[in-house]
C-alpha cells in the first residue's frame, strides 16, 4: 500500500485554511495544519481520504493526517 505525502512547497506554501483543489483532488487545509507547517516549513503530511459512510469515498476528498517533521533525515534505526 503506498503512502502518499505531501509538503507545504507542494500545495503553494498556502496561507489561508480553506480547500483547495489539486490535480489529485480537493484538499481541506486546516489553521492547525499550517501552524505546524509555519514552524516546520519542510514538514510532510499524509494524504488521508475524507469518508461519509465507513465505505464510501467522498470523491476525491482529502485532509491532512500524521506528519514527518524532517521527511528527508536519515532514520535512526538506518543511520551509522
Amino acid at each position: 500500500m503506498a503512502v502518499n505525502k505531501i509538503t507545504w512547497d507542494r500545495v503553494g506554501r498556502v496561507t489561508e485554511p480553506g480547500r483547495y483543489m489539486y490535480t489529485f483532488g480537493w484538499l481541506t487545509i486546516t489553521a492547525g495544519d499550517l501552524e505546524i507547517w509555519k514552524q516546520y516549513p519542510q514538514a510532510a503530511f499524509t494524504l488521508v481520504a475524507q469518508h461519509d459512510a465507513p465505505d464510501e469515498l467522498i470523491g476525491e476528498e482529502f485532509r491532512l493526517g500524521a506528519f514527518d517533521v524532517a521527511p528527508d533525515a536519515p532514520s535512526p534505526l538506518t543511520a551509522h
